[in-house]
C-alpha cells in the first residue's frame, strides 16, 4: 500500500441545476488522457459517494501530489451564471464529512485540504492566499470544516 499523507478536496466545476454523471466525469477524464477518473472518490449532489479509482493506485488529481494523496470530488462548484460558489447540498456536506473521516481512520494523520490550498505560494509568507490560487477549486474553505 502506498503512504498516504494528504486527503484533497475538489469540486467537479459543474454549474448548479446541471449534471455531471460518474461516466461522464471519466469521460472528461479520459480525454485529457488519465486512465479513467482520477479521483478515488466523487460525491453526487444526491450525497450518493461513488467510488472511482482504488484507493492503493495513485490518482490523477493535483499535479506534484498524487503519490501520497486521495482525492475527493463533489459534484458542483459553479452558480448558474459559471462563478465559483459553495453549490453543495446538505446531503454532499454530510457525505464528505463521512468520507474525510473514514479516510482519516484508514490514514492518521493525513492533512486535509483543498486543491486550491496546494497552489503556489507566490510571495514565499507560508500562506497561500486568494490572489495566488491557480483554481478556486474547490469553491469552499476546507480548513473552516476540517
Amino acid at each position: 500500500m502506498r503512504k498516504i499523507n494528504l486527503i484533497v478536496i475538489h469540486c467537479s466545476a459543474t454549474r448548479q441545476g446541471s449534471e455531471l454523471t460518474p461516466e461522464a466525469l471519466d469521460a472528461l477524464h479520459r480525454q485529457r488522457g488519465f486512465n479513467g477518473t482520477g479521483y478515488h472518490f466523487y460525491i453526487r449532489r444526491s450525497g450518493e459517494i461513488v467510488p472511482c479509482r482504488p484507493v492503493k493506485k495513485i490518482g490523477a488529481h493535483v499535479k506534484g501530489y498524487n503519490a501520497n494523496s486521495i482525492g475527493i470530488c463533489y459534484e458542483g462548484g459553479l452558480d448558474k451564471a459559471g462563478k465559483a460558489a459553495d453549490t453543495r447540498t446538505e446531503e454532499q456536506k454530510e457525505s464528505l464529512r463521512k468520507c474525510v473521516t473514514d479516510m482519516l481512520e484508514r490514514f492518521p494523520g493525513s492533512r486535509v485540504c483543498g486543491h486550491r490550498d496546494l497552489s503556489p505560494d507566490l510571495n514565499g509568507n507560508g500562506i497561500i492566499e486568494p490572489h495566488e490560487w491557480i483554481k478556486q477549486c474547490p469553491c469552499f474553505n476546507v480548513s473552516d470544516e476540517f
